[in-house]
């Protein structure tokens, strides 16, 4: 089914409950990042579908999304361009990189260290509730624009190989390591995230790992969560966002969590 327009056997109720799912994956995503944690597993859903096309599919819809809301916060926050466009760039080459290393290493490889770290994550913004309140930058000049290089770089990477989470992994760095609150940070992060969202698809479109008709619909449910969130996001502030942040972690935590029982119990 290499390149395929619909997957064969997609019944309507399936593709009713995709499209719910990339509606909502459209609002997380733009909030706080994470969205792939609600529209990835309902990909692998449907009927014929194999993982890597469910991957891909998922980009192709997420990079309309992430668009949206990158739009939607340039024009309501207006994020400084300067960090969050040099990042965007390096992201899309980490992100090929990780997409063409996820052909050849198997998910379990990552799983582990990535809940870890996201349980490191979760305690550390719980019990410091004044982190992210407003933006107090870590860092000026060189060192400012080489972190931030340097999380375009991993996250991007991490993105391409594996992905859930991303943009919840870009919002906690840009606020931890470079001192922004979490409006700003959500906005750079959708600017980036559009990247390393393209940066996937230069590696799975050549490919035929897309399947058109299907990635196409998702999109249009997650240009319109993409929107509503954000606008919910900008409207309601960093307090907001923070404790979305922390609910979306923990579901990353459990999913994740439960991904890695299962298969040591296999093994």
């Amino acid at each position: 089914m290499s390149g395929a327009f619909l997957p064969e056997g997609l019944t309507p109720s399936v593709l009713a409950l995709v499209l719910v799912a990339a509606l909502v994956a459209g609002w997380v995503d733009a909030v706080v990042g994470g969205g792939g944690l609600v529209q990835l597993p309902a990909l692998l859903l449907v009927p014929g579908l194999a993982p890597v096309q469910a991957l891909a599919t998922n980009k192709l819809a997420s990079v309309f999304g992430t668009t949206t809301s990158a739009v939607t916060y340039q024009r309501r926050v207006h994020p400084d361009l300067r960090t969050a466009l040099p990042m965007a760039v390096v992201a899309l080459a980490g992100s090929f990189g990780g997409a063409s290393v996820a052909a050849l290493l198997p998910a379990t490889v990552f799983k582990p260290v990535i809940v870890v770290a996201l349980v490191a994550i979760a305690l550390f913004t719980a019990f410091r509730p004044a982190l992210g309140e407003e933006t107090a930058l870590r860092h000026s000049g060189r060192r400012h624009h080489g972190t931030a290089l340097a999380v375009g770089a991993v996250v991007g990477f991490y993105d391409g190989v594996l992905g859930p989470g991303t943009g919840s992994f870009l919002v906690f760095a840009l606020v931890s390591l470079l001192g922004y609150d979490f409006l700003q940070a959500s906005a750079k992060a959708k600017i980036v995230n559009v990247a390393t969202n393209l940066g996937a698809l230069a590696f799975f479109v050549p490919h035929g790992s897309v399947v058109w008709g299907l990635g196409l619909l998702l999109a249009a449910a997650n240009v319109l969560g993409g929107y509503l969130g954000s606008r919910t996001a900008t409207s309601r502030g960093t307090g907001f966002i923070r404790v979305v942040f922390l609910v979306v972690v923990t579901a990353l935590i459990l999913r994740l969590g439960w991904d890695v029982w299962t298969e040591n119990l296999r093994d």
